[in-house]
């Protein structure tokens, strides 16, 4: 089998991918990796607090490797963080890594770019997938979400807090992807059929939080400029 690390988000999109490659056993998935704004103790873009990313991780139990980011980042301090962390991987003999990107191209083509630099291969087991039809097999499947980071430009604040099911589905507004592909949404699943028991939290305050482009997330590294979003709204989820 081929040893693979899975980049791991926290939300829907992750799990459904992960859940797939659990299923072929192609490869033996040895490490979940995932980054962390170090300064707020939260998972980069998400805003989860980084025990509900431990909770996940005990649930899924898989190792967990952290990659540590200042609240802000340059661009040429993240690929140069991310380099020295893949370079680990490959040391320990990892050869793919897997993600969860459906189509974002120009995203998925950064990825592939920097990962050729140091030796590992990408493997994207959602990719070009129907989003609605993975959004509902997600749920047919026994998942369970909840919205925890929505962009204000195209959702309000309902949306956000909000577990995912087919009402969400249908009370999305026809520009947003299902699956929030366009990073629309974000959100954290606290049960399912890969976790041993679920999650238990409580929702905490909803803000309204706008950024500069100086403090653009490392997610969307690749991606035009111009196409940095300002605002978001954030539901803070309390662990138990």
């Amino acid at each position: 089998m081929k040893k693979a690390y899975f980049n791991w988000s926290t939300g829907k999109d992750s799990s459904l991918a992960l859940y797939y490659m659990l299923q072929e056993k192609e490869f033996n998935i040895a490490k979940l990796v995932t980054t962390v704004n170090k300064d707020y103790e939260r998972v980069s873009m998400h805003g989860l607090r980084e025990a509900l990313l431990d909770a996940q991780v005990e649930r899924l139990q898989l190792p967990l490797q952290k990659i540590y980011f200042p609240a802000e980042v340059s661009m040429s301090s993240y690929d140069a963080t991310m380099k020295n962390a893949t370079q680990k991987l490959v040391a320990e003999n990892f050869t793919h890594g897997i993600f969860g990107d459906i189509f974002l191209e120009d995203l998925r083509s950064y990825r592939e770019k920097k990962l050729q630099e140091v030796g590992i291969t990408g493997v994207f087991p959602l990719w070009k997938k129907d989003t609605k039809t993975l959004l509902k097999e997600f749920i047919h499947l026994g998942f369970k979400a909840i919205t925890v980071c929505v962009n204000a430009n195209l959702l309000d604040k309902s949306f956000v807090g909000r577990i995912i099911d087919e009402d969400f589905i249908n009370d999305l507004p026809d520009t947003v992807d299902p699956c929030g592909e366009n990073g629309e949404f974000h959100t954290f699943v606290f049960d399912g059929p890969l976790f041993s028991s679920p999650i238990e939290f409580a929702i905490g305050e909803k803000v309204l939080k706008t950024y500069t482009s100086s403090e653009k997330d490392e997610d969307t590294c690749g991606t035009d400029d111009s196409a940095w979003d300002t605002a978001f709204w954030y539901c803070d989820l309390l662990p138990k």
